[in-house]
């Protein structure tokens, strides 16, 4: 075989993983993206429409929804958010964050935090359910359902509709984010260990 037919190839190859990686990331925000992080603890989805939130309430009897996405007085999306939850009784909490900056250690305890005291089951979401949502999922999961980190970091991957990859995705940021807290928890627990 040539090198022309084996580049062909391997563009046609190429090409079609892509095609295929963008329609299930269609498929994702079409289907809301919606996921069971812990029965009857924690949901995750991308930003629920009013009919959404009401049937996550329903199904799933959502307490509280945490947006990721933060306040956002001036847009309809955020203004029917809030009106939703508040017609069905439900929390509504906001904490901002970006898919594009990481979070600190202290933000990453805070998120922890809220999402520890909150009524459960919680409902958590940003625009498209993917990378905060998806941290905010590695989060619940080790600090405070306590599973282990390599267990949980599968809530930040592509199935899901994140794309982490160094100086390519800025999205990589949450990853980052979760490794620098992983490196801190790491340190905190040998500290410990030498007294």
């Amino acid at each position: 075989m040539n090198f022309k037919k084996t580049l062909k190839r391997t563009g046609y190859l190429l090409a079609a993983a892509g095609i295929s990686a963008g329609a299930y990331a269609g498929v994702l925000q079409l289907t809301g993206n919606f996921h069971e992080v812990v029965a009857n603890q924690l949901y995750r989805s991308n930003q629920p429409s009013a009919a959404e939130i009401e049937t996550y309430a329903k199904q799933y009897g959502i307490k509280t929804i945490i947006n990721l996405r933060g306040k956002s007085e001036k847009a309809s999306w955020y203004d029917q958010e809030v009106a939703s939850a508040a017609e069905l009784g439900i929390q509504h909490v906001d904490f901002r964050m970006s898919a594009s900056k990481e979070l600190d250690s202290d933000e990453i305890a805070e998120l922890a935090t809220i999402m520890r005291d909150m009524p459960k089951p919680i409902l958590i979401h940003c625009r498209s359910g993917s990378d905060r949502t998806g941290l905010a999922s590695v989060i619940y999961l080790n600090q405070v359902a306590g599973m282990d980190p390599e267990t949980a970091e599968g809530q930040l991957s592509f199935r899901f509709g994140h794309v982490g990859i160094p100086y390519v995705s800025a999205a990589y940021a949450m990853d980052e984010s979760w490794e620098k807290f992983e490196r801190t928890l790491r340190r905190a627990a040998k500290a410990k260990n030498a007294i």
